[in-house]
């Protein structure tokens, strides 16, 4: 099996910067795909980002200009570096990773408030 932990979240202000990492372990050789959905109360959970491991990146309307998906394939882990966030981007983030199958972290609260 594969596992995938998350880590970085937490309370920051408007305005203010965050950077997420994640890490798969396991049953795994080389990802395909990792990246990041995340579900703000009351919304359905929506990608983010993502990159393959051939450096094929892809973000959301909303992260364009302000997040940066990065990856280590050697260590199948990927970084998401948040800039001038918004109280819109108070969510659970979560990070999947896909192999020949697909497997999710638990989540990490991030928080933007004042």
């Amino acid at each position: 099996q594969v596992q995938v932990v998350e880590s970085g979240g937490g309370l920051v202000q408007p305005g203010g910067s965050l950077s997420l990492s994640c890490a798969a372990s396991g049953e795994i050789y080389r990802f395909n795909i990792m990246g990041w959905y995340r579900q703000a109360p009351g919304k359905q959970r929506e990608l983010v980002a993502h990159i393959t491991s051939g450096g094929r990146i892809s973000y959301a309307e909303y992260a364009k200009g302000r997040f940066t998906i990065s990856s280590d394939n050697a260590k199948n882990a990927v970084t998401l570096q948040m800039t001038k966030l918004t109280t819109e981007d108070t969510a659970i983030y979560y990070c999947y990773v896909v192999t020949s199958s697909l497997t999710w972290g638990r989540g990490t609260q991030v928080t933007v408030s004042s």
